[in-house]
Order: structure tokens, then sequence, then C-alpha cells
């Protein structure tokens, strides 16, 4: 089965436009292309209970970030520092991201 490439990669600042987290913004620390979601840092967090490992150790809880739809994302470009919609553009090395507002390269 083949998947579209993902317009926002990992590493990327993207900031949040809808649901709990909305207006906060963050890096992406993840992809998972099979469902278009991705793993924003510090957002969407959910607690999980970590059972002991080893006798006479205690279980805790930990935060950890949960997926977000990739359609509540937007990036923020590196130039304009505005959220943006994503293009693409063909040159000789290939295609490469583009900004839709300011029209500057984003890889």
């Amino acid at each position: 089965m083949l998947f579209k490439s993902m317009k926002i990669k990992k590493g990327d600042k993207v900031t949040i436009i809808a649901g709990k987290d909305r207006s906060k913004s963050g890096p992406v620390l993840g992809i998972i292309s099979k469902n278009n979601k991705v793993l924003i840092e510090g957002f969407n967090l959910i607690t999980r209970h970590v059972k002991p490992k080893k006798s006479g150790e205690k279980g805790q809880k930990i935060k950890v970030p949960a997926p977000l739809s990739i359609s509540n994302v937007k990036l923020i470009c590196p130039k304009c520092k505005k959220a943006t919609r994503i293009g693409y553009q063909v040159t000789e090395k290939g295609k490469s991201r583009i900004c839709k507002k300011c029209k500057a390269s984003i890889d």
C-alpha cells in the first residue's frame, strides 16, 4: 500500500489550530503516516500508568504526548514566522516545500 508524502516533517515547528491546545506551538517529535497523525512535544498529553519493573520499585504516572491529526496543525514558516499552508515547487534538484504566504523555500 502506498501513502502520499506528508507535508509536515519531523523537526518542523507547527502551531495547533484545533482542540484543547489551540494556538500553542512546538516542534514535531514524530509522524505516523499510516494514520495521518503527528506527535508534538509537550502538547496533547495523556497520563500513562507504569507498573514497577523490579520488586521494591514503585509504580508511577507519566505524561506522554498523544498523536494529533495532521489536519489540526499548521506549519510555521521559518522566514515570515506565520502559520501557513505548504506548497511544492519543482526545480532541477527535485521537489521542495515552499511557504504559501511569502513563497520562501522551507527545506
